[in-house]
């Protein structure tokens, strides 16, 4: 008889574990608003999301400087529209009769208008004016760095990761100490001057949709 050879046993393959992958840490808000003796974060989950999973810290950078630039607009809006409605026109401070010679259109004409009517009557050569100067300082920004313009470069410093902080512009004649708490300061009230010129563009042109009655 033949001796039975005993076979080994197969060994199973045991796969190796798939690395982990590293989570990455959140992304410290500034800005938070404060809050009955704390702070306020609306959107945290989101906050979250696009500096982690969806993108990065230079991710929240460049949101932060959106927001930055949004509230100044914001806040430059709510003056001049303010401006409008107390009266405070460029009839009475300016020299000259009129806004526009070729078209006729007088400042006087645009002070006896509400402030969305009197931004529709500005012809369209004045409203390029506008964006051009805007243009120019927009370009500025991207192009710059620390006050210095960077040639050489195949991305401009503002287009690059974390490049646009709010802050590329580097104006500041007066040399203000820019600290935290004015950072701070200033975009809490551009916060608030998104909330109010989108409550009175509301009001001003949409009755009723404002209970609240304006000046």
């Amino acid at each position: 008889e033949e001796e039975a050879v005993a076979e080994a046993p197969v060994e199973e393959e045991v796969a190796a574990p798939e690395p982990v992958a590293a989570v990455a840490e959140p992304v410290e808000l500034f800005g938070k608003a404060p809050f009955i003796g704390g702070e306020l974060f609306l959107g945290e989950t989101e906050w979250n999301k696009f500096t982690t999973e969806y993108g990065s810290a230079e991710t929240g950078t460049f949101l932060r400087a959106a927001e930055i630039k949004h509230g100044r607009s914001a806040m430059l809006a709510t003056v001049g529209f303010a401006l409008q409605k107390l009266g405070v026109t460029f009839d009475k401070i300016s020299p000259h009769e009129y806004l526009s010679v070729s078209q006729g259109i007088k400042f006087a004409d645009l002070a006896a208008m509400g402030p969305i009517a009197a931004v529709k009557a500005v012809p369209v050569e004045g409203i390029a004016q506008v964006f051009a100067v805007i243009a120019a300082i927009e370009i500025y920004e991207l192009t710059h760095r620390d006050g210095e313009i960077k040639e050489g470069e195949s991305v401009p410093p503002g287009l690059q990761a974390g490049g646009l902080t709010g802050y590329n512009l580097n104006y500041n004649p007066l040399k203000i100490e820019i600290t935290d708490r004015r950072k701070l300061v200033e975009l809490q009230n551009g916060r608030a001057a998104m909330f109010a010129i989108s409550a009175w563009v509301a009001a001003e042109t949409i009755p009723g949709s404002v209970p609240l009655p304006f000046l």
